[in-house]
């Protein structure tokens, strides 16, 4: 990130909230946007909600490859703003719907590449969820189709909204902190995991479309619905499903550009045979400015300290802070340690949204450009190929290749399951 960008991010906050309630949370006298959500499993409602309580939206059309999903979700939009949804499969049938100014894509991540570059192809304003892409390259051909088509791009880091991490950000930028040695980010909980045993799906989800350009995996209720973050072939796991959030904070709060150096170790430890991607896992992230190591456990999770299972430590040679969503911490080096704590909680999913339609509205861009988004999606990425290969992964940002490790390199793109094809043409 740029100098100019961490400034407007930390020294802009304040106007820019005062001009999104103005602008967007009284916008229902302007003219309604309508907006398609694709995915309404569970997120694409949350977001959903969050364009009906900024105001002037009307959720005109909703997609789910599960149809009890489309029955159920329509219904409940149909209380809340007073008019049924149109219903589809398929999400290129919702995107040819007639009047749509924007779309929602909050389907788990091996569906986000093709549904984003066909709204971008038919002039629709687009909100992602994260990450942005399963792979490297999704993601490349993602950001470049979005500069070429010049839509609004708005990508659901809505901890980029958090009061509380602004207000951290600011502190160390003013150097209260000293220079930031090292930053240890973490989110431990204990998972709640479903029966792992293949078995028909159920007769309202269509499977074979679920699994869409990713590999064609047995159903099963662990790998359904919501469960599906912590399976290899579609979430990719907690560092990539959640972890994601802390690690663009970090860069974000930092100004950090892209690790140069990854490792990773880990493995399943408690959950083997339930799910397929790591419960317990530490990444070594180098940056030119410092050092990120992630952590995650979920097993044993939070219990001992529960204050801090979610956050991030940035540890400083003046002091140290903790910062979490709606809370951060600053712990002197002198004084006996003396700790000073401070909460500012944000409607972060609601004000994010409200972010994204002002800039449907005014044609300016939001503040999560989907270039940046694309280098956090691809940081964690990263962390999971150096788990994958058990290797040090050796990043040149600028030529945007691993180096010097051709078994790492090849996970920068997967391969597609045909019909489907990968967008990124290497």
């Amino acid at each position: 990130m740029t100098k100019t960008n961490r400034r407007t991010f930390l020294g802009t906050a304040a106007a820019g909230t005062v001009a999104l309630t103005r602008s967007v949370y009284g916008a229902a006298a302007e003219r309604t946007l309508k907006m398609g959500v694709i995915g309404v499993g569970w997120y694409g409602m949350v977001d959903a909600k969050a364009a009906l309580k900024v105001g002037g939206v009307e959720v005109a059309a909703i997609c789910d490859v599960d149809s009890e999903h489309l029955q159920a979700n329509a219904e409940e939009l149909e209380k809340l703003q007073g008019k049924r949804p149109k219903t589809f499969k398929h999400y290129a049938e919702l995107l040819d719907e007639k009047g749509l100014d924007a779309v929602v894509i909050a389907a788990p991540p091996h569906w986000h590449a093709l549904p984003f570059l066909a709204a971008l192809q038919r002039g629709l304003d687009v909100y992602c969820e994260k990450p942005l892409a399963y792979d490297v390259r999704e993601g490349r051909a993602m950001v470049d189709a979005a500069k070429k088509a010049g839509r609004i791009v708005q990508v659901g880091f809505q901890r980029r909204q958090s009061q509380a991490l602004r207000d951290a950000a600011k502190y160390i930028a003013a150097g209260e902190a000293g220079r930031i040695v090292q930053v240890d980010a973490q989110i431990h909980y204990t998972a709640a995991t479903k029966d792992p045993t293949p078995q028909d799906p159920p007769e309202s989800l269509d499977w074979e479309l679920w699994c869409g350009p990713g590999p064609k995996i047995p159903y099963s209720p662990q790998v359904g619905h919501h469960n599906w973050r912590l399976e290899q072939t579609s979430g990719h796991g907690h560092l990539v499903d959640w972890g994601i959030h802390l690690i663009d904070a970090t860069r974000t709060m930092l100004g950090l550009g892209m690790p140069k150096r990854v490792i990773a170790a880990g493995g399943l430890y408690q959950y083997q045979g339930k799910i397929t991607t790591p419960d317990t896992l530490t990444v070594h992230f180098e940056f030119d400015r410092c050092p990120v190591v992630w952590r995650h456990r979920l097993w044993g999770a939070r219990e001992y300290t529960p204050e801090v299972n979610n956050g991030i430590f940035f540890y400083g040679e003046k002091a140290t802070i903790f910062a979490g969503d709606s809370n951060w911490v600053v712990i002197s080096k002198g004084n006996g340690g003396q700790r000073q704590s401070f909460e500012a909680k944000t409607d972060m999913g609601t004000q994010h949204m409200a972010e994204f339609l002002e800039a449907v509205r005014t044609r300016k861009p939001p503040s999560c450009a989907i270039e940046d988004a694309f280098r956090s999606t691809t940081t964690v990425q990263l962390g999971m190929i150096a788990y994958e290969t058990a290797s040090t992964v050796d990043w040149d940002a600028s030529s945007e290749q691993i180096t010097g490790n051709d078994a790492a390199a090849k996970l920068l793109k997967r391969e597609y399951r045909p019909p489907y094809r990968h967008p990124y043409e290497s």
